[in-house]
């Protein structure tokens, strides 16, 4: 399994041993996980495994112990060659990475069953986590599995049917008067005192390495090619930093040959959007939005975690940070259903949207090699459809009626 050498600081790279601690007790940075990899990884290991999750890359997960994975056959999800949209927007190379159809329905089941799989190995009581939608339902449901009690902390005013996945899994729901972050800063501190593991936060370190599986797979499933492109939806940004270190650690072992000519696309909503509005001015710092207006629920992060390290990724990878309007967002759900038939939610909107903006301005090569990456399952939020979508019409049982309006 994967060995871990220690918990490295992002900013000062003073390093701890993997215990359970997430924040650099002197600069106050975040922390990731630093391994001892294997000697002669070859690709073919990874080609011959029968497991068609992402713990086929079990040597590069934080999990010692085989026996204290946590899973529900997540992951390694299509990556699907376009041939309809690519048509449509006259690219001569785009793939599709689905994470919409795993068992959850979103990619969370990636860092969810990490984070819970390492809260098992640790022997930690509960585990829990702070979201309004996604989140809640992977990690509740992997909780079920480990027979872990489980807690979703969200605002009180939330609607029923976005935890409603996650109640039937088992888990219980802390309802806060507030907004996400104030529900946010409650779980974290009930979190660390009541020793719970709050899989995006203080489980962070480890939650965020089931992201990188997205790099690891997209690699495996174009023959451990790097592509020129990558379109990722971005809310706190943990995803989109994750799936940068997972292209460095298959370029660091030799799985592929080359990541400096990789261009990283930051995909975001117009009614939340600081890490764009920082990118377009230029500057540093992010300026959080206080009250967050977009369909896109799921990417709705006022304040986002890995923000400045999303900015910081865009310069290192000849990057581009775009928004789309609620508008724009409906129309990239509907024209991914109706060319490539994905129905996606609206992060998945939001990728399509800012690929075709991007590509129609000129800023993405259409013959250059695409991966597109929709995060969401649009069952989860068919309210963003509502009124966009034609009224059936109602017709007497007569066969030769119906006939006269089916052409």
């Amino acid at each position: 399994m994967g060995i871990i050498q220690s918990l490295i600081c992002r900013e000062c790279k003073k390093e701890y041993k993997p215990q359970f601690r997430y924040i650099c007790e002197d600069c106050f940075g975040p922390l990731d996980v630093k391994y001892i990899y294997p000697n002669n990884i070859k690709r073919e290991l990874f080609e011959s495994r029968k497991e068609k999750t992402y713990w086929r890359y079990f040597e590069f997960l934080p999990i010692r112990d085989k026996n204290n994975i946590v899973s529900i056959n997540s992951g390694f999800t299509p990556l699907q060659k376009s041939t309809n949209l690519s048509k449509d927007l006259r690219l001569k190379s785009l793939y599709i990475k689905n994470d919409s159809v795993n068992p959850t329905f979103s990619f969370k089941d990636r860092p969810a069953g990490v984070a819970v799989s390492r809260a098992k190995e640790i022997n930690l009581k509960a585990v829990g986590c702070a979201s309004t939608g996604n989140l809640a339902s992977a990690t509740a449901a992997h909780a079920a599995v480990a027979r872990l009690p489980c807690y979703i902390f969200a605002p009180a005013d939330l609607e029923p049917v976005k935890i409603s996945q996650a109640l039937a899994y088992g888990a219980e729901f802390v309802a806060v008067e507030g907004t996400y972050d104030d529900a946010n800063r409650v779980a974290s501190v009930i979190g660390d005192s009541k020793g719970i593991g709050i899989v995006n936060i203080n489980m962070r370190p480890y939650y965020v390495e089931g992201s990188k599986t997205l790099a690891y797979e997209v690699a495996e499933q174009l023959n451990w090619q790097v592509p020129d492109y990558l379109v990722i939806p971005v809310g706190s940004g943990a995803m989109l930093n994750a799936i940068c270190k997972g292209f460095e650690e298959l370029c660091e072992i030799g799985l592929v040959n080359d990541v400096s000519n990789l261009k990283i696309i930051a995909a975001q909503p117009h009614g939340c959007s600081p890490i764009v509005d920082a990118f377009k001015s230029n500057s540093n710092e992010i300026f959080p939005v206080e009250k967050p207006n977009t369909i896109a629920k799921s990417l709705a992060i006022g304040d986002p975690g890995d923000g400045i390290y999303v900015l910081k990724r865009l310069k290192q990878y000849h990057g581009i940070a775009e928004s789309a309007t609620n508008q724009e967002i409906v129309n990239g759900i509907l024209k991914l259903s109706k060319t490539e038939g994905i129905f996606t939610e609206p992060a998945g909107g939001v990728s399509v949207a800012v690929l075709q903006k991007l590509v129609e301005s000129g800023k993405i090569d259409r013959d250059a090699n695409i991966v597109c990456y929709v995060t969401g399952n649009g069952l989860k939020s068919t309210e963003a459809l509502v009124g966009m979508l034609p009224k059936p019409s109602t017709v007497k049982p007569d066969v030769q009626m119906v006939s006269t309006i089916i052409r």
